[in-house]
């Protein structure tokens, strides 16, 4: 006798309370085991594949793609001891659901009688599975629903649809497996159903989803004369959560309780590229530049403690860390994240390089964890690889200080008294005014720059 079990959303940890629906990874009907991710979630801190503690058969899931739901709220049901059983059983009609959570489960494939289950409900299609046909008995209690109608004329018995109602559209799968199509088409109020996809086998692409809103937005402008006043409001509206609305409480939360300044200063940097040439041609792993300024950076935090701290207003202390946990910010199509490195301080060049190449994959892919994205102490934003020369960082809370670099460009520089063209960079600390004077922030960045201008000067730190 099979036992169904409920699955809650378990505390992902770091304080969050609630996490959105990216993708389901199982449909109704599907047999997973214990430890199988069954659905991919965004929190405020990264994007995680949620794994069900139960080995069954689906039957039921709880919450739409891109639905918010709190820790605790349900996530699936799972027969326990169903795998076994007739596949006829554990198909998706005979499964109670919950909203759209079962819309499109299984449709028929043309031409044969099986059904195809899990194309359009957010299971990709390397997970689709074939279930036997039913049986008429699994199939029976979705029959009474047509000849209820009464004897009389037809069009006595059933309603006239209102004018303005849509076509009626069939309950078959989506042809769309991107979450990020899907996304669109619900940030645009798009209907997937609607649309007949340009893709292979009439796959929805995003091209598709564009074209749709771009229709549904030039009709709905022309006949409606807005006033001058309330069209100047008016605008699409993003909605701040996930990893962008937690970068907009960080950075908020920064400017309100940090009293930042910034200082900066132009660099040769020269040396320190053609030193990392060199290493790069002795063999071995490649160093990164990256790398190369990290390894700087602890050894200026070494002589600057000050800048590796925190504030406790509530004490009204500083606390000065003794580990140089290293955050570095990386761009996503997800937003901006920033993963930290783990005593970067004890780290080699090579160790670093290594971990930044890792930590920069999953942070693109959204395998990053809460925990690689919190407890930094000191943060080095590279911003040169936009093409820009320079910025003023904004603090990233709770830590007292960022180093920003720009990019490393030829310039005309007066070097060892004559004009010569050098390989520069500008190099900039923004820091809270509440740990240091702008004396030590500025014996701090002069001492990165020296040593981006001489490496030989880390040489004394080793």
């Amino acid at each position: 006798m099979a036992q169904v079990l409920e699955f809650k959303l378990p505390d992902l940890g770091e304080g969050l309370t609630e996490a959105e629906i990216v993708r389901w990874l199982v449909a109704v009907g599907d047999v997973v085991a214990v430890d199988q991710p069954v659905v991919e979630v965004e929190t405020a801190k990264a994007m995680v594949e949620v794994p069900c503690p139960y080995g069954g058969v689906v039957t039921a899931r709880f919450g739409e793609e891109g639905q918010e739901l709190p820790v605790g709220a349900p996530l699936l049901t799972v027969a326990v001891g169903a795998s076994s059983l007739p596949q006829e059983t554990a198909a998706p009609q005979a499964a109670p659901q919950s909203g759209a959570a079962g819309k499109g489960a299984a449709a028929a494939e043309e031409g044969s009688g099986n059904v195809l289950v899990g194309y359009g409900t957010g299971a990709p299609a390397g997970r689709r599975r074939r279930l036997r046909p039913q049986t008429p008995a699994a199939a029976a209690p979705a029959a009474p629903a047509a000849p209820a109608a009464p004897a009389g004329p037809a069009p006595q018995a059933i309603p006239a649809a209102p004018a303005a109602a849509p076509a009626p559209v069939a309950d078959g799968p989506v042809p769309v497996i991107s979450p990020l199509v899907r996304k669109l088409a619900r940030e645009r109020g798009i209907d997937l159903r609607q649309l007949h996809g340009s893709g292979p086998d009439g796959l929805i692409l995003r091209a598709d989803v564009e074209r749709a809103a771009a229709a549904a937005e030039a009709p709905a402008a022309a006949p409606q004369a807005v006033p001058a006043k309330a069209a100047a409001v008016a605008g699409e509206r993003v909605p701040l959560r996930g990893v962008r609305g937690a970068v907009a409480d960080k950075l908020t939360r920064s400017r309100q309780e940090i009293p930042d300044a910034t200082c900066w200063v132009d660099a040769d940097a020269t040396e320190l590229m053609a030193a990392r040439a060199a290493m790069n041609a002795a063999g071995g792993p490649k160093i990164s530049l990256l790398a190369l300024l990290a390894r700087i950076c602890t050894a200026a935090l070494a002589r600057y403690p000050e800048l590796n701290s925190t504030v406790d207003m509530a004490a009204r202390e500083i606390v000065r860390l003794p580990e140089v946990h290293l955050g570095f910010a990386a761009q996503t199509e997800r937003g901006l994240v920033v993963p930290v490195v783990r005593d970067a301080h004890r780290r080699t060049a090579e160790s670093l390089t290594a971990e930044f190449a890792r930590m920069t994959e999953a942070a693109r892919e959204g395998r990053l964890t809460p925990a690689d994205l919190t407890g930094g102490t000191f943060t080095l934003n590279n911003y040169g690889v936009f093409g820009v020369d320079g910025s003023t960082p904004i603090i990233n809370h709770p830590e007292a200080a960022m180093l920003g670099v720009g990019r490393i460009v030829p310039k005309p520089w007066v070097h060892q008294g004559e004009l010569a063209v050098r390989q520069v960079v500008q190099l900039s600390l923004t820091f809270d005014h509440r740990v240091c004077d702008g004396g030590t922030a500025g014996g701090f960045l002069r001492y990165v720059a020296d040593c981006v201008e001489h490496p030989a000067v880390l040489l004394r730190t080793l």
